[in-house]
């Protein structure tokens, strides 16, 4: 750490005495001025004329702020309100007689630019003085008691600090200042750090740092006057750049800023005698601008050096905007496939980069092997986006992908999945004459016309057997399930003209599609559900289901009405429910239930849930718990339905099924590894997911945030536990909040959703815990218990 000469801490000391002084140069801006872009005055000007503070020219209006004048380009240094909308060229700005600055808009509308204490009376008067500090006075005493070196954007002037739990924002661009990507705070521990904007503010986001600790010492950096940029502290400080100009032929002004592109630099203006001035670049914390985390979009990596840095996709995706390649990438294919696949292995193959870093990803799994099988640790696992190979490990990455970049003294080799692309591939026939030719083909389709043949004959028998079996089958169904069933017994016929030919869908999910009908006896609404991917050779194990789904009841549950089962065709009719799925309810109202109906609503789903597993005459895992799962009737009580069919699917489609809603959102690590693990725990991670969404109103997978770490709700919800920021998961409009019944909700949901099913509670004690009768643990992250050997 550099010592700090005498000098500088001396112009430390001198700093207030300067500022006391350019007082009584200023020109005084007296109650009652005002500025306008359509008037004469479109702002008030420093003694020197170097600064002004007034309208200035931004996108196709204007914006209010402070800048340097001898400039062939105005450099801004300061914008007040710097996130609102540019006013019109009839704005209007008022020094008001009762010492408010208000801007009045075309509209009509009249927004404060200084928000000040009002305990501390009214400004008298105000000044743009010739550091760059525009000041508001009190009493007539010339008392500074505001000023806008207290309030940096994303500059700081010769003469000005920022102190700790202070920051500077990076602006959009050099033409629009409103708050950019990048932040530079200057930590209660002296160190002075920059990250992306929105970030967690962890050290793994963080791109740049001084380095410097101050013990205690309470943490600030200066620019002083001359251009020494430093960081006073306890055991004397450290300059970070010194920026002394040896031409005294003029005046020069320093100025630091965090630009557009995340680099913190120190410029210096010389402004000369002849009213000609020069900008030189002084010092630049960053020389690679791939160094800067966020500069490149998610999914995508920044290549090459310096200041010509460009963004790159990587393998298997694409440009969200080819225009703007700054937003980041997305797959080119999609991941359902995966998960619908048995061999999820045969549908992607991979290709690999070299020296990519990937800076903030933490990876889910980690285990030793060689490089060769590292590539092939991915494509058996449809939650893994990437694996970078180093020091002998592979290592598995979620999507998406973020802070990449090239770095050549970086050994890792990366891999990703992309699409296989299946391709028949005719051998080449070396056929010595015509003759050969036609033989061959003649063989070939004599063969092909032998083999349909025998297929149909067969199919025809096959289907005759399958025909006779199915009548005797529907006979005894139709016989005994008559008298065993507290249900009724639908004809085909009849639910086909109930539905009126199954004309109106009021639904779709896994199992088929639901109808919307009125029985011909009574004029009784119903939903008729047409099961479109049952056993075709289970008729006995459908017969058993339905027996265990008619004596199931409960408040929760959705009630089946009756059924019809002739031959193929299977039908089941429930009661129904006129006010919408849980979905509709918490994604797509225009005002979702507050916060007490919220939770009582996840109740009636967890009360639903304990029936089924526990309160029933057998067991019932119901494998697809899910907003749209979950109906609300007259009284907007949650009913549970489509449960006791994860045994009346094809084998295998159970596991492999992701419909047009989303099931794979919901569906339990196990789910995927082991069909043979799924349990009543199976169920509590769904409703884990679900649970969570309920708290937030959002989906557990959302594209459209204002951060990456937003994505995944299981995750950003984890986060925001940890950091103690509850406030962040309810939506605004809430009222009446029970922040503490919050944090006991979220911690519920946090342990359902563990990957570990042992680590999972039962729905029981998923009750009793959200009742808060018993205590809850703070809940582990639900992507750290995941082991890593």
């Amino acid at each position: 750490m550099a010592s700090i000469p005498v000098l500088p801490l001396l112009l430390l000391f001198l700093l207030p005495v300067y500022a006391n002084a350019q007082q009584n140069q200023s020109n005084l801006i007296l109650l009652g001025s005002s500025l306008s872009p359509n008037a004469n005055r479109t702002s008030w000007l420093s003694p020197s004329g170097l600064f002004a503070f007034g309208f200035y020219p931004q996108d196709d209006g204007f914006a209010i702020g402070i800048w340097l004048v001898n400039q062939t380009e105005k450099t801004i240094i300061w914008t007040a309100n710097r996130d609102d909308p540019p006013v019109s060229s009839n704005a209007t700005l008022n020094f008001t007689i009762d010492g408010k600055l208000l801007l009045r808009t075309e509209q009509g509308r009249e927004l404060s630019i200084i928000d000040v204490n009002q305990d501390d009376g009214p400004a008298t008067s105000a000044a743009m003085l010739d550091s760059g500090n525009f000041v508001l006075y009190k009493n007539h005493s010339n008392v500074i008691f505001w000023d806008s070196f207290d309030f940096p954007t994303d500059t700081i002037i010769g003469g000005q600090n920022i102190s700790s739990g202070n920051n500077l924002v990076s602006s959009v661009s050099i033409s629009d200042h409103s708050r950019g990507s990048y932040s530079l705070n200057m930590q209660i521990d002296g160190n002075l750090v920059a990250y992306p904007v929105n970030s967690s503010v962890d050290s793994k986001d963080a791109y740049w740092s001084s380095d410097t600790y101050n013990g205690g010492y309470y943490g600030q950096l200066t620019l002083t006057r001359l251009g020494v940029l430093f960081l006073p502290g306890r055991f004397g400080g450290r300059i970070l750049a010194n920026g002394s100009y040896p031409d005294k032929n003029g005046t020069t002004i320093y100025r630091a800023t965090l630009d557009a592109d995340g680099i913190f630099r120190l410029y210096l203006h010389h402004f000369k005698s002849d009213n000609s001035s020069s900008m030189l670049t002084k010092w630049s914390a960053l020389q690679n601008q791939c160094e800067v985390n966020g500069f490149c979009g998610l999914n995508s990596y920044c290549s090459g050096m310096g200041s010509k840095a460009d963004c790159n996709c990587y393998p298997g995706f694409d440009f969200i905007n080819t225009s703007n390649k700054f937003l980041g990438c997305y797959h080119n294919f999609s991941e359902d496939d995966c998960r619908r696949s048995k061999d999820p292995a045969m549908l992607y193959n991979v290709t690999s980069l070299e020296n990519i870093v990937l800076r903030s990803n933490f990876p889910y799994s980690v285990k030793p092997m060689t490089k060769e099988n590292c590539g092939q640790f991915c494509l058996e696992d449809c939650n893994c986006g990437a694996v970078s190979y180093t020091d002998s490990n592979c290592r598995k990455y979620k999507l998406p992908l973020t802070y990449g970049r090239i770095n050549v003294n970086e050994s890792a080799a990366t891999f990703f999945k992309l699409k296989r692309i299946h391709s028949t591939q005719i051998p080449e026939l070396f056929i010595g004459s015509k003759r050969s030719l036609i033989l061959i083909l003649s063989v070939s389709l004599g063969t092909v016309s032998c083999l349909c043949l025998v297929l149909a004959t067969s199919s025809f028998f096959v289907y005759r057997q399958k025909l006779v079996r199915y009548r005797k089958l529907s006979e005894n169904v139709n016989l005994g399930l008559a008298e065993e069933f507290t249900l009724r017994l639908f004809s085909y016929n009849e639910l086909e003209s109930a539905t009126d030919g199954f004309k109106e869908e009021i639904g779709r999910g896994s199992y088929g599609v639901v109808y919307k009908g009125i029985t011909s006896s009574g004029g009784k609404t119903i939903a008729v559900k047409r099961l479109e991917k049952a056993v075709e050779e289970g008729e006995r194990e459908f017969q058993a289901e339905i027996t265990v789904i008619a004596r199931t009841h409960h408040k929760n549950l959705v009630r089946v009405l009756g059924f019809c089962i002739e031959g193929s065709r299977k039908l089941l009719v429930y009661e129904y429910i006129n006010n919408g799925s849980l979905a509709d309810l918490i994604f797509k109202a225009e005002r979702p239930p507050n916060w007490k109906e919220r939770i009582r609503i996840a109740l009636d789903v967890a009360r639903g849930l304990l029936y089924l597993h526990e309160e029933g005459e057998v067991c019932i895992i119901h494998c697809n718990i899910k907003p749209q799962n979950i109906l609300m009737d007259d009284n907007w009580m949650a009913k549970i339905s489509d449960f006791g069919f994860a045994k009346l699917l094809i084998p295998n489609q159970s596991r492999a099924t992701t419909d047009a809603e989303g099931r794979s959102a919901y569906l339990a690590p196990e789910w995927e590894k082991n069909s043979m693990n799924i349990s009543v725990k199976t169920d509590i991670y769904s409703f884990g997911v679900v649970l969570l969404e309920i708290v937030c109103c959002r989906r557990s997978i959302e594209l459209n945030v204002s951060t990456a770490d937003e994505i995944v709700l299981t995750d950003w919800v984890y986060n925001c536990v940890a950091a103690g920021e509850l406030q962040r998961l309810v939506v605004v409009e809430d009222e009446n909040v029970d922040f503490r019944k919050l944090e006991r909700t979220v911690k519920v949901g946090l342990w359902c959703v563990q990957e570990d099913p042992a680590l999972r509670p039962s729905i029981k004690n998923v009750i009793l815990m959200l009742e808060g009768k018993i205590d809850i643990p703070v809940p582990p992250s639900p992507v750290l218990c995941i082991a890593v050997s």
